[in-house]
């Protein structure tokens, strides 16, 4: 079988609270069922110990029924984590193309998250101008929206 990207995880404090946040901003759609799962496999799986987590599936916008998608989940124990930046080591942000990042942003903030920086519009040579901002969902994990013209 060919590799194929398939989700991005997202652990969160209120996992049904941020699920809104990415339908209501973002047009995900929900993927049932809703996962309740636990035990000795999960355990294993993940290296977590007495490893139990909820939550849901979402569907991307914009790659159909067989694209890929936004896992978040809440474990019953969770660690925390530091203030999220985006020039943090590892996993920094996730990306959406929208139609109006202004309008976006506004939305953004509407539902509860926040703006990072500012809304900048730049041209990329050999690649288009790109208009631009990074912002953070109500938990604080980072967004850039974003917007192609080429």
């Amino acid at each position: 079988m060919p590799t194929r990207y398939v989700h991005t995880n997202i652990i969160s404090v209120d996992w049904k609270e941020l699920i809104r946040f990415y339908i209501d901003v973002f047009d995900c759609r929900p993927l049932p069922p809703a996962r309740n799962q636990s035990g000795e496999w999960l355990s294993r799986g993940t290296g977590v110990e007495d490893a139990a987590l909820q939550g849901m599936h979402l569907r991307l916008p914009g790659y159909g029924e067989e694209g890929p998608t936004l896992e978040i989940y809440q474990y019953a124990k969770m660690k925390d984590r530091p203030e999220p930046a985006a020039n943090r080591k590892g996993f920094g942000h996730i990306a959406f193309q929208v139609e109006d990042v202004v309008a976006c942003l506004k939305k953004v903030v509407a539902h509860g998250g926040k703006a990072m920086g500012e809304v900048v519009t730049k041209e990329v040579e050999g690649v288009g101008i790109i208009t631009f901002v990074y912002a953070a969902d109500p938990e604080g994990n980072l967004i850039e929206l974003q917007r192609w013209e080429r």
